[in-house]
């Protein structure tokens, strides 16, 4: 079975916008489980797309110290960015790597946001409340509407959305005002709400399937989603401004520009909406993907679609400053290899992988193609550094950088000393791997190259000799057996 690839349409301007504004966005999609990055390259008019594999994710915030906070099934996730300034990573200018999480159990929580505190915030949605973490318990309550009676996991309200003003959380949207199990999937055309924190009541009825409230320059600002409008509150009025082509849920803004998360519609759970009908007799689909608007005009400005493997979009964030970020999944090696520590200068790779001699790059199995490294001076030099503790066992992995095999001598001679390695590499990448084993003999010490493996289009640079002179240097002594094994 083949996997789809995804593909991608934006406006003709919307390169450009991203350029001038100077950010970058962020978006959850928990219909395909993934975290993506839509930024620039270089080169005029491409985007930069990179996506990471996460459980069901879906509420993001981005804090000013360059943090991510993301919400996922059962987990609330940091992703920090590890890049200093001027420093860059497979092409990216940020990495985002996982710093720690916290388990809250499935509860279903929606918006994520740090108050000005400092505390975790999140919609959650299954107990019908506002929560914050705690060392003893999956959550604690701080908030529930005054019609809900009793903290339960049956989504009675769907309350989702969270709105924050001065760092304080102030107000919150929810698709009814039921008070029984899954209550809101009978009042999705006009059953929506807005409460106030603060005055612990409902402030704006009447809405479809309310999304992302947000306070932004004096307005509280929010999603009808049942209707695909973008508007504000004037009192206990929504005043629509702009209307997009999806089912609208996400929400950040950057300068005088609103960005908007766009969905294709759910049978069950989106069907008869009046966004359904407006599009149909406009003749138009409900799309997936970005709307850019202007505030000032109204105006959709720039778009962005994903054609085939997205349908929905949960929640995106603006980064400003950043030209093409990216981050570390948790299930790629790389999380185990990149370290930073105090002094370190950056990110520290303690070991690198391995690229089976003669093999493509291994499969991909996310939606979007790996790109190829483009050329620069740092993608041409050999770093060689030491690779510490090994042993039969954790060598296996790096058999086939190993000549004669290693993994065939420990069958009939098991390992008389300690074993010293150096590896060389490029771009994190094995290219060089030297072996040796420093023993007793004969009441004396002695030292043996057991492996020495180049990759064809490294040798003859001069690695295999320089890999000789780290060992010689790690193990204090010359080493038998000096031939250029695997050359």
């Amino acid at each position: 079975m083949t996997t789809p690839t995804l593909s991608v349409q934006a406006s003709s301007g919307f390169w450009n916008w991203l350029h001038e504004q100077q950010a970058s966005i962020a978006l959850t999609t928990y219909q395909s489980n993934r975290l993506f990055f839509i930024g620039c390259k270089e080169e005029p008019g491409v985007l930069a797309l990179h996506e990471r594999l996460f459980d069901k994710p879906m509420g993001l915030c981005w804090k000013p110290d360059d943090t991510l906070l993301l919400g996922c099934r059962y987990q609330l996730w940091e992703l920090a960015n590890r890049l200093p300034a001027g420093h860059s990573y497979e092409g990216g200018d940020r990495l985002y790597m996982p710093r720690q999480s916290y388990i809250t159990g499935d509860i279903n929580a929606h918006d994520v946001a740090i108050d000005r505190q400092g505390r975790t915030l999140f919609v959650n949605t299954d107990f019908s409340c506002l929560a914050t973490l705690d060392p003893d318990y999956s959550f604690v309550p701080l908030w529930t509407p005054p019609f809900i009676t009793k903290l339960a996991a049956e989504d009675r309200c769907h309350l989702n959305g969270l709105a924050l003003r001065d760092g304080e959380p102030a107000w919150m949207t929810a698709c009814s005002q039921t008070d029984d199990a899954a209550g809101w999937r009978n009042h999705r055309h006009d059953g929506g709400i807005v409460l106030s924190i603060a005055d612990n009541d409902i402030i704006a009825t009447g809405l479809s399937m309310p999304h992302s409230p947000r306070w932004y320059r004096d307005r509280l600002w929010l999603l009808n989603s049942g209707s695909g409008e973008l508007g504000y509150l004037d009192g206990s009025s929504f005043v629509p401004v702009t209307f997009c082509p999806g089912f609208v849920r996400g929400l950040a803004f950057h300068g005088d520009y609103a960005l908007v998360g766009l969905s294709q519609l759910r049978s069950t759970s989106f069907g008869g909406l009046l966004l359904e009908q407006r599009l149909a007799a406009e003749g138009q689909t409900a799309q997936c993907g970005l709307a850019i608007i202007n505030l000032n005009s109204g105006t959709l400005e720039h778009w962005l679609h994903f054609s085939t493997l997205v349908t929905e979009l949960f929640d995106l964030v603006a980064i400003p400053g950043a030209r093409q970020p990216r981050a570390l999944g948790l299930q790629e090696d790389a999380l185990e290899r990149l370290v930073t520590f105090p002094g370190s200068g950056g990110i520290v790779i303690t070991k690198p992988t391995v690229k089976r001699p003669g093999q493509s790059a291994p499969l991909q199995v996310s939606g979007l193609p790996r790109p190829t490294p483009e050329w620069s001076p740092e993608t041409q030099v050999i770093k060689y550094q030491r690779v510490f503790h090994l042993n039969p066992d954790n060598l296996i992995p790096y058999d086939s950088m190993t000549f004669p095999s290693l993994r065939q001598r420990w069958q009939t001679q098991p390992p008389r000393g300690e074993l010293f390695g150096v590896s060389a590499s490029v771009q994190g990448e094995m290219v060089g791997f030297g072996i040796a084993e420093r023993f007793l003999q004969n009441q004396s010490v002695a030292a043996e190259l057991l492996s020495l493996f180049v990759l064809p289009q490294y040798r003859s640079q001069g690695v295999a000799e320089r890999l000789m002179h780290e060992l010689e240097l790690a193990l204090e002594m010359p080493m038998g057996n000096p031939q250029k094994l695997g050359e």
